[in-house]
């Protein structure tokens, strides 16, 4: 039986009316709702601001969730508001300028509100495993100049890493790359690469974990 899926988008983008990043996510996600007949769409703008690790936070996190008082429990909830989000998505849909040849730093704040030990990930004796295998992530990334996949490209080897790190191994990035250069045509191939992605993509059957 076919289920329609939850899908979590995130914007990263500084920008919001002129972002390329948003207006392809945009495009992504509206062709997975009508691909699998409907979706449950959670969006999270990060322009609307997400905290940064400090002593504190890191301090409630270490300690056990039973054992935290009032005041680290408050610390966490914003990171527990955004693992809830996350754990609860089956794809997620990540828009990405490249800034200085990595990501913006709203994203790397993100990805630290949600990289948390026994609850995303969990460390055994020989390394770490995910928790949130399963999933199925796309990774929309927009640049001006630097081409996704080049030695100057810190942003896409990065997230594929940082998703891999949680149990998200299943990722397809799309570049609409050097578009000073190469204009509506890194648009234009990002959109194709968005439909043939989505044509191909297997229909959901169940619910994530």
């Amino acid at each position: 039986m076919q289920h329609a899926p939850k899908i979590l988008e995130i914007s990263a983008s500084g920008r919001t009316g002129l972002s390329v990043s948003r207006t392809l996510t945009q495009d992504l996600v509206s062709a997975l709702e009508d691909h699998h007949g409907g979706a449950t769409i959670v969006r999270r703008d990060l322009n609307d601001g997400v905290g940064f690790v400090d002593e504190n936070w890191i301090g409630a996190n270490a300690t056990p969730a039973d054992e935290r008082t009032p005041q680290q429990k408050e610390r966490l909830a914003e990171s527990d508001a955004l693992v809830a989000e996350l754990v609860a998505a089956d794809i997620v849909v990540l828009g990405v300028p490249i800034y200085n040849f990595g990501i913006p730093a709203t994203l790397k704040a993100w990805i630290d509100q949600v990289a948390r030990a026994r609850v995303t990930f969990r460390y055994e004796s020989d390394g770490s495993v995910g928790l949130l295998d399963g999933k199925k992530a796309y990774v929309v990334i927009a640049s001006g100049g630097v081409p996704v996949g080049a030695p100057a490209d810190f942003a896409s080897p990065y997230l594929r890493h940082a998703l891999g790190f949680l149990g998200i191994s299943d990722v397809e990035v799309i570049a609409a790359d050097r578009q000073n250069a190469r204009g509506d045509d890194a648009l234009d191939e990002a959109r194709a690469r968005i439909a043939e992605l989505v044509h191909t993509a297997s229909r959901y059957t169940g619910a994530a974990a």
